[in-house]
C-alpha cells in the first residue's frame, strides 16, 4: 500500500527538480501552446512547493480507504501547485493514481465526473486570472499561464488516457474476482455432491443389512441359554449379513474409485504412519526433513486421512518433477487448537499445476480432499525456486478421532 505512494514521492522530488533547471520548461505549461516568449518564467520552488509535491503522495496512503476523499484532496493539491505555476514536472502523477484508485473501488461516476468538473473550473480559471504568454509574470499569489486550445485538448486527453486505463483495470480485477469466486464455488460443489453420492450409495447398501443384523443378534442375545438352536440360525443369519454388506460396501467404493486402483486390505492410512512414508521417499533416493510443532494427538480418521494422502502425494510429485540431482524435500506438520496445517517444499523444479495423471490424486485430488473437510489448500512455485505444498485441514469438535497406532477400524476401502 505504501510503495507506490514511496516511488512516487521519489520520482515527483526528483523530476520536479530536474524541471526546475531545464530551459523547456521555461517555455510554459503544456497548455500554453506554441509561440510562448521564452520571457515566461516559472516560479521557483519554495517551502509551499515542495510541500505540495511531497503532500501528493502522502495523501494516497487513503486511497483504499477513503478513495472518493483522495480523489478530491489530490486533485486540489495538483491545482494549486498548478496555479502557483512551479515547475511543470511529474506533479500530476499522483492525480492519475487517485483516479485510478477511484474508478477500481467503484466510484466511477465519482471519477468522471469529478475529474471533468475540476478540469472545468480549472480552464475557467486560468482563463480568467492566467497570465498572457507574452508577459512574464510570477509576482501573484497565482500566476498560471493563460490556456490555449491546443493546451486544453492535450490535458484533456491526458485525463481520458487514465480515466479509461482505469476502467480497463477495474474490469479486468472484476473478471479475475469472479473467475475465482466461480471456481471456488465449483470446488465446494463438486466437493458436496461427491459427498452426498458416497452418503447416498453406502446408505443403500449398508442400512437394509445393518438393520438385519441388529434384529438377529437382538433374538442371539434373548434365546442364547433358552433355545441355543434357535441362536446358532441367528448367528449364522449375521454372518451372511455382514458379508453381504462387506461385499456391496466394496463394490460401491469400487465404483467410486478411480479406474485401475486397487482395494488395500491394511488400516486406514494416518499421521501414524508417517514415519513408514518418509522411509520409503528416502529410499527412493529423496533427502526428506521432518519437522512436527504443536501437540501430536490422534485425529478424527478423514483428517487423518487427508493428512496423511496430501503428504503422501506431495512427495511423489517432488519424485516425478523435481528433476536430476539431489533435491531435499520439507515436511511440516503444525496441530493447532482448531486446525492441522500440513506444508511441504523441495527445492527441485518444480510440478505443472495441471499434472494430475490417472490412477493418482495430483493437485486437484489434494484440493479436492482439502475442499471435502472444509478447508483450504494452496499449491504453487516457490519464490526461491522449488515447488510448496499447504493445506489447513480444519478439526471437528467432536472427539470421534483415531485410535492410536494404527489401531482404527476404519479402512479406505
Amino acid at each position: 500500500m505504501w510503495v507506490v505512494p514511496l516511488l512516487l514521492v521519489v520520482v515527483q522530488f526528483l523530476g520536479t527538480l530536474g524541471a526546475g533547471h531545464s530551459d523547456a520548461e521555461r517555455s510554459g505549461p503544456p497548455w500554453a501552446g506554441d509561440g510562448v516568449s521564452p520571457d515566461v518564467a516559472h516560479r521557483d520552488l519554495d517551502p509551499l512547493g515542495f510541500g505540495l509535491v511531497l503532500v501528493g503522495p502522502a495523501l494516497l496512503l487513503l486511497r483504499r480507504r477513503r478513495p472518493v476523499v483522495t480523489l478530491a484532496a489530490t486533485g486540489a493539491v495538483t491545482a494549486l501547485y498548478l496555479l502557483r505555476a512551479y515547475p511543470y514536472g511529474p506533479a500530476p502523477l499522483s492525480l492519475a493514481v487517485a483516479i485510478m484508485a477511484a474508478v477500481v473501488a467503484g466510484h466511477r461516476l465519482a471519477a468522471w465526473a469529478g475529474t471533468g468538473a475540476g478540469l472545468a473550473a480549472f480552464f475557467g480559471l486560468t482563463a480568467l486570472i492566467g497570465v498572457p504568454a507574452n508577459r512574464r509574470g510570477t509576482e501573484g499569489w497565482f500566476s498560471p499561464q493563460e490556456p490555449s486550445l491546443v493546451g486544453a485538448t492535450f490535458v484533456t486527453a491526458w485525463a481520458l488516457v487514465v480515466l479509461i486505463t482505469s476502467e480497463l483495470v477495474r474490469m479486468r480485477a472484476q473478471r479475475a474476482a469472479e473467475s475465482a469466486r466461480v471456481r471456488a464455488e465449483e470446488e465446494r460443489r463438486q466437493a458436496s455432491e461427491e459427498r452426498l453420492l458416497m452418503a447416498r450409495e453406502l446408505h443403500d447398501v449398508l442400512a437394509h443389512n445393518i438393520s438385519m443384523i441388529n434384529v438377529q443378534a437382538g433374538v442371539a442375545l434373548h434365546l442364547m441359554d433358552d433355545d441355543p438352536e434357535q441362536a446358532r440360525t441367528a448367528l449364522a443369519a449375521i454372518k451372511d449379513a455382514s458379508k453381504e454388506a462387506l461385499t456391496e460396501m466394496r463394490g460401491v467404493i469400487g465404483a467410486l474409485r478411480a479406474q485401475g486402483e486397487t482395494a488395500p486390505r491394511s488400516p486406514t492410512a494416518g499421521l501414524d504412519r508417517l514415519d513408514e512414508l518418509l522411509d520409503r521417499a528416502r529410499s527412493a533416493g529423496l533427502r526428506v526433513e521432518c519437522e512436527i510443532t504443536g501437540e501430536r494427538r490422534p485425529l478424527h480418521a478423514g483428517t487423518d486421512l487427508a493428512a496423511f494422502r496430501i503428504v503422501q502425494e506431495s512427495l511423489t510429485n517432488v519424485t516425478r518433477h523435481a528433476g536430476p540431482g539431489p533435491v531435499t524435500a520439507r515436511v511440516r506438520i503444525t496441530y493447532g487448537e482448531h486446525d492441522i496445517v500440513v506444508r511441504v517444499d523441495d527445492d527441485g523444479r518444480g510440478v505443472s499445476l495441471l499434472d494430475d495423471r490417472p490412477g493418482g490424486s495430483g493437485i486437484r485430488g489434494m484440493r479436492e480432499r482439502a475442499a471435502a473437510l472444509g478447508g483450504s489448500f494452496e499449491a504453487g512455485p516457490r519464490p526461491d525456486g522449488g515447488f510448496g505444498v499447504r493445506a489447513r485441514l480444519p478439526l471437528p469438535d467432536d472427539s470421534a478421532a483415531r485410535e492410536p497406532d494404527g489401531a482404527s477400524t476404519v479402512r479406505e476401502d
